[in-house]
C-alpha cells in the first residue's frame, strides 16, 4: 500500500480521536478557558454517566443488537434506591449492589426474550422502555426523591481524579481486557460480523447474545449509581434520553451499528467526551436549551453517516493493498 493510502486509512481508523481533537481545539479557540485542565477534567466527569452506559451499548451493539431500554433501566434502579434508602434507611452499601442487580435482572429479560426467543431486539427493549419507566414512575408515584444527604461519596476523590472518572475508567479497562484479550470477545467479535458463520464454527451465539445483554443492563445500572452520586435526586426525567446518547457515544467511537467492529478504548470514551464537548461548547456559546434534542439527533445520523462511509472506504483501501 502507497503512503497516502496508508496515511488515509490509519486517519479512518483513528477518526474518533481526531474528531475529538478537532472539536475541543475549534471550541478552544472560541475560548481558551475550554482547554484548561481542570476543564478537561470536568469534562470527563461529566462524561462518566454516559460513557459507563455506553460501554454495554458498545458490546451490544458489537453483536449486532441495540437496547433502547438502557435509560428506564437507570430510572427504575435509582428509585428502588431512592425507596430503600429513604423509606426503609438501608445503608449504601447494600443499595448499591441491589442498583447492580436490578440491572442484571432487566439485562437477563432482554437476553431471554432475544437469544432465547429470537425476537427482534429493538422491539423487544422497547418494549422493556417502556415497561421500565412506567414501573419506575408507580414505584416513585411521580415525586421527586432527594438523596442528596445518602450519596456524598461520588463528590470525593482518590489521588487528585475525582471517583466518577475512576468508575468510568474501572469500567471501561475491564470491558476492553474482556473483549480485547478473551476468547469470549472474540466469539462477541465473529458473532456481530456473521451469526451463522460463527454458529458453525462452534461459537454457543445464544449464550454470548444472552451474556451481552446482561452486560448492559449491568453498565446502565452502573451509570445510574455516577448519575444519581452526581445529581443527587431521583425524579421523572432521570435516565430519560440516555439510550440515544449512549448509541451516539458509541457510534461516535467507531463502533459499527451493524456489529463486529468497534473499541470501547480509545473508541467509546473518545466518543463520550466529544459528546459532553459538544454540549459543553453549547453552553459556553450560550445556545437555546432547546437545541440540545436537534443537536443529539444530528449527532446520531452523523454517526451513522460516518459509520457507512468509514466502512465502504477502508474496505476499498484494504482491498487496494
Amino acid at each position: 500500500m502507497t503512503g497516502p493510502r496508508r496515511l488515509i486509512l490509519l486517519a479512518l481508523e483513528h477518526a474518533p480521536l481526531l474528531l475529538l481533537a478537532g472539536v475541543l481545539l475549534a471550541f478552544g479557540a472560541v475560548s481558551p478557558r475550554f482547554l484548561c485542565p481542570q476543564n478537561l477534567v470536568d469534562l470527563l466527569v461529566q462524561s462518566a454517566s454516559v460513557g459507563i452506559v455506553a460501554t454495554g451499548m458498545t458490546i451490544v451493539l458489537l453483536s449486532g443488537g441495540i437496547d433502547l431500554s438502557v435509560g428506564a433501566l437507570m430510572y427504575v434502579a435509582a428509585a428502588a434506591a431512592g425507596l430503600l434508602l429513604r423509606n426503609a434507611g438501608a445503608p449504601v452499601a447494600i443499595v448499591l449492589p441491589l442498583m447492580l442487580l436490578i440491572g442484571v435482572t432487566f439485562g437477563a429479560v432482554n437476553g431471554l426474550l432475544v437469544a432465547g426467543l429470537r425476537l427482534l431486539p429493538f422491539v423487544v427493549t422497547l418494549a422493556t422502555l417502556y415497561a421500565g419507566r412506567g414501573l419506575a414512575l408507580w414505584m416513585t408515584q411521580t415525586k421527586a426523591m432527594n438523596l442528596t444527604a445518602y450519596l456524598s461519596f461520588g463528590a470525593g476523590s482518590v489521588l487528585g481524579v475525582p471517583m466518577p472518572v475512576w468508575m468510568l475508567l474501572g469500567v471501561m479497562a475491564a470491558a476492553h481486557v474482556l473483549l480485547a484479550h478473551t476468547p469470549w470477545g472474540r466469539q462477541l467479535y465473529a458473532l456481530g460480523h456473521d451469526r451463522e458463520a460463527a454458529r458453525k464454527a462452534g461459537v454457543a451465539t445464544g449464550r454470548v447474545l444472552f451474556a451481552c445483554y446482561v452486560l448492559s443492563g449491568l453498565c446502565a445500572a452502573g451509570g445510574a449509581i455516577v448519575s444519581l452520586t452526581q445529581l443527587g435526586a431521583v425524579s421523572q426525567k432521570f435516565g430519560l434520553g440516555v439510550e440515544f446518547e449512549a448509541i451516539a457515544a458509541a457510534a461516535l467511537g467507531g463502533t459499527s451499528l451493524f456489529g463486529g467492529r468497534g473499541k470501547v478504548l480509545p473508541g467509546t470514551l473518545a466518543g463520550a467526551v466529544l459528546l459532553r464537548a459538544i454540549y459543553s461548547g453549547l453552553v459556553m456559546m450560550k445556545a437555546s436549551e432547546y437545541a440540545y434534542p436537534l443537536v443529539t439527533s444530528a449527532i446520531v445520523f452523523l454517526a451513522v453517516l460516518i459509520d457507512v462511509g468509514r466502512t465502504a472506504a477502508m474496505k476499498r483501501l484494504a482491498g487496494a493493498r
